[in-house]
């Protein structure tokens, strides 16, 4: 099979197109003919180096959309459509970047669509984390303001959607002046690494929930939009940056302002929640945002474009 493997941390010529054995799926394994793949700023941290117990050289990509080939000891069937996400996908073991990649079954959510690939590829784990982190990170509910910061990246187009369809209003942020009308909410800010004024200008005591996507630059001034008694969730790191020096709560957090972290897993995204997304999105009633979609062979490309910022929503790459 063709594969992309990362041969070390570095730049983008450190992703090589080899033939590889086609792996062999133990029993309770899963074996999936991938048919398209997001790129995830998780895999673009890998590569800069920022994976923890990662292993080299590796077949990158938390996540697969695809076929089943063979799944022996499992209840799957070849040729069901399937998604599968992290566990270890593209770290511990090879992930998605590859016609065939093997997960346990734990990681695999069987689906029903019709779909083109190129759609499907961009869902599984950008609707996993913004699923999550609405639910468990933000305990979200009908009537409630959010603050989204990092309104553009898929990540913040998806929560931006759920978060609309579940009744609350949204407020999502973006740097670029030329994206203001892309955003998905019912109020887009400019971000100049300063909004807490104009967000309590719009709501005086602050938002209720804000989603923190940027990283621990923006984190304070996140922190200062939201309320006494409001959540903050922090699940995404546009910045790269994701460490907080010397962390003193007390001095940090505002009074009465909690902090929670996303991070979820495929067990996190009950397979109801997948199959009825897919269907509003074929229906036209949700969308998840723009989706930029690259052959196999430009996978350097790809990544390129999603460490310089140069598009906005989910990049996908068809697998050959």
């Amino acid at each position: 099979m063709r594969a992309i493997v990362l041969t070390s941390p570095g730049p983008v010529g450190n992703l090589e197109i080899r033939d590889l054995p086609l792996p062999e799926p133990r029993p309770g394994e899963v074996r999936i003919r991938v048919r398209a793949f997001g790129v995830n700023r998780s895999e673009l941290h890998l590569r800069l180096g920022y994976a923890e117990n990662a292993r080299f050289p590796i077949v990158p990509g938390i996540e697969a959309t695809g076929v089943v080939d063979l799944a022996p000891g499992t209840d799957l069937r070849p040729g069901q459509q399937v998604a599968a996400m992290m566990g270890g996908m593209g770290r511990a073991f090879d992930g998605g970047y590859a016609e065939y990649t093997v997960v346990p079954r734990r990681q695999v959510i069987p689906f029903r669509s019709s779909l083109p690939w190129a759609t499907l590829g961009a869902v599984p784990e950008t609707l996993q984390t913004a699923y999550g982190s609405l639910t468990t990170g933000l305990d979200l509910r009908a009537g409630q303001t959010l603050l989204i910061r990092g309104g553009t990246s898929a990540l913040g187009y998806a929560a931006a959607a759920l978060a609309r369809s579940m009744g609350a209003t949204v407020l999502a942020t973006t740097r670029q002046r030329s994206r203001l009308a892309e955003l998905a909410a019912d109020h887009a800010l400019l971000d100049d690494g300063h909004i807490a004024d104009r967000v309590r200008g719009l709501y005086p005591d602050g938002v209720d929930a804000a989603l923190e996507l940027v990283g621990t630059p923006t984190l304070p001034d996140t922190l200062a939009a939201t309320r006494v008694h409001g959540t903050v969730c922090f699940a995404g790191m546009l910045s790269n940056q994701w460490t907080v020096p010397d962390f003193y709560p007390i001095g940090y957090l505002p009074d009465g302002v909690r902090l929670t972290g996303y991070g979820g897993d495929a067990t996190s995204l009950p397979p109801a929640v997948l199959q009825d997304s897919l269907d509003r999105i074929a229906s036209g009633e949700l969308s998840l945002g723009p989706v930029t979609v690259y052959p196999f062979d430009r996978i350097r490309d790809a990544h390129r474009d999603v460490e310089e910022n140069r598009v906005s929503g989910k990049v996908v790459v068809l697998a050959p």
